[in-house]
């Protein structure tokens, strides 16, 4: 742990409550690293995080300007169990230390045990797709959905896996599952009535039942975006008459804009309110101007991302 590899591939992952599992679940205990306070900007946000562990380091700060220092902490911290808080930029005792950017980067440093409630809490949390308040001053912690901080505590909020829904077949239809898996969605791919098995695509799930019914198990929640490239005029609308009524924030749809007024039209006869009409995203996408599948794939990516940060596009 006092060196880090040659190439970040560790700092891949946002999310590192798998990394924080895999340590704890392997019976050691674990270094967290937190951005408690940003000034002046910076490349990463307050709540990004790294995990250390016996052979294992994830996740990235500042895009390499404290990782290396933040590791030897980490390993210091791991030796004694006392948190640390580190300042990098101004107010530093580590000048030496440069950040290109000129932010100022506060970090919390703490160990975590195997058998830490909160930590055992946030696990459960992601499991079950609960979000819930991280509450932490390096010493005490709580995890809850109603946790409460009180002074020189850091308080975050974590928030279900985003889940990424493709209905389809096609290369399209795969490109934006395998796009979506590698971003660390949790992705599902529905062809109905589609082969026994699925394609070879690392970390994508595959169903072969009807839309309806494929959606109604994965489960629709505010946390799941839906890309519909099913270029079957039925499959599309039942999958439509699923997804749009659900609390998913994104709907996809892939298709001629031509055809889109009627099949607009069809769904308000099936009794779809005008207010769940203007959720379809379509053509799906950014305006890219790309029409290769792996161009699509970007846009329809793009625009998810978007939307989960309020953004336009």
């Amino acid at each position: 742990m006092n060196s880090l590899p040659d190439w970040p591939l560790y700092g891949l992952d946002d999310d590192q409550r798998p990394a924080l599992a895999r340590v704890l679940g392997g019976g050691a205990p674990a270094v967290l690293a937190t951005i408690s306070a940003l000034g002046d900007g910076g490349p990463r946000p307050v709540g990004s995080q790294m995990v250390f562990g016996p052979d294992l380091v994830s996740g990235f700060l500042s895009g390499g300007c404290v990782e290396g220092d933040v590791a030897l902490h980490a390993a210091a911290c791991m030796a004694d169990g006392q948190p640390r808080r580190l300042v990098y930029g101004e107010g530093s005792p580590w000048p030496d230390i440069r950040l290109l950017c000129g932010a100022r980067i506060e970090i919390l440093v703490e160990r975590i045990s195997p058998d830490d409630p909160a930590a055992a809490a946030l696990l459960n949390a992601r499991r079950d797709r609960r979000p819930v308040r991280w509450i932490s001053d390096g010493t005490r912690r709580l995890c809850g959905p109603d946790a409460a901080p009180w002074d020189g505590a850091l308080a975050l909020t974590f928030h279900p896996v985003w889940r990424m829904i493709v209905l389809g077949a096609d290369p399209t239809a795969l490109a934006i599952a395998d796009l979506a898996a590698r971003s660390g969605y949790e992705t599902t791919l529905v062809r109905p009535r589609g082969p026994a098995s699925g394609p070879s695509l690392p970390g994508v799930a595959y169903r072969r039942d009807d839309p309806a019914s494929a959606l109604a198990s994965i489960g629709l929640d505010a946390w799941t975006a839906v890309a519909i490239c099913g270029h079957d005029i039925e499959l599309d609308h039942a999958a439509l008459m699923a997804a749009l009524p659900s609390p998913a924030p994104y709907v996809g749809l892939l298709g001629a804009r031509r055809r889109l007024a009627e099949r607009l039209q069809r769904l308000g006869q099936a009794g779809l309110p005008e207010e769940q009409l203007r959720r379809i995203r379509a053509p799906i996408g950014l305006d890219l101007g790309g029409k290769a599948p792996w161009d699509i794939a970007v846009a329809v990516l793009g625009e998810v991302v978007a939307q989960r940060h309020g953004r336009s596009g």
